[in-house]
């Protein structure tokens, strides 16, 4: 029922009630009209189909981003427990915590409103900027190969990369002239579509005149709320959002 409820919402059922009161005042005065169903399509379907197919591949893209700061990650607590002599169990805590620490700090960044986007993404860089000094003073200062260090930091530039390619996609959406002119239409057409149903209901029973203005609300307006719910992969409202699992990640690190 929950996952009934993403795409079918109050909006759904507004749309729908306007449609149905199009059609009945139509049938009511006898005013019928054969829309082409082409209009449907090229206004709304296309669009919409588009909008998600981008909303997609940026989710895509946003795993690939995801999976590679906790692969980097890993190798930096890799690199810790290997490649020093005798890594002292502090160490290992340490390289743990500061990855913990940037994880819930992304976490919490991607999870919250973009208008507290600057706040957010400072706590980030902080807990990048410790990582960098833990790199220099407790790997290099341990006695770290300089070439080995260089390779960790490495692992970090990637990290960087990885998170503003991540940062873009929570920040900036797929195009919102496209997704305004979709959502207009609609929530137009169903209800100028009601001369139409009119003409329809000629050829159906009584029982079953009202089935088309829903099943084209219902329709539409699914489409376009799976577009809302793609829109954004970290907000946690859809049933395909990216889920950011900080425990599950650091309980993985094994000694």
């Amino acid at each position: 029922m929950n996952k009934f409820l993403l795409i079918m919402n109050f909006k759904t059922l507004i749309i729908s009630i306007f449609s149905i009161i199009s059609t009945y005042f139509c049938i009511h005065y006898n005013i019928t009209a054969n829309y082409p169903l082409t209009l449907i399509a090229t206004a709304i379907i296309f669009p919409i189909v588009f909008s998600i197919n981008g909303a997609y591949k940026r989710r895509e893209a946003a795993l690939n981003d995801y999976g590679s700061l906790k692969t980097h990650g890993r190798a930096i607590y890799f690199a810790t427990r290997d490649w020093l002599e005798s890594p002292s169990q502090k160490t290992l805590d340490k390289s743990k915590g500061l990855l913990s620490e940037l994880f819930f700090a992304i976490k919490h960044l991607f999870s919250n409103d973009i208008s507290q986007a600057q706040k957010n993404e400072e706590h980030v860089y902080v807990a990048f900027s410790k990582l960098s000094k833990f790199i220099k003073d407790d790997l290099r200062g341990n006695g770290l190969a300089s070439g080995e260090v260089s390779r960790c930091n490495q692992y970090l530039s990637k990290m960087f990369v990885s998170f503003e390619n991540a940062k873009h996609i929570y920040q900036y959406r797929t195009p919102r002239t496209l997704k305004t002119f979709s959502s207009f239409f609609i929530t137009v057409l169903p209800v100028l579509y009601g001369p139409y149903f009119a003409f329809a209901a000629a050829q159906y029973s009584p029982y079953v005149t009202y089935v088309m203005p829903v099943l084209f609300s219902l329709v539409l307006v699914s489409l376009s709320n799976i577009q809302d719910q793609l829109e954004n992969p970290f907000d946690g409202v859809g049933e395909d959002d990216i889920e950011i699992n900080v425990e599950l990640f650091i309980s993985r690190l094994y000694e």
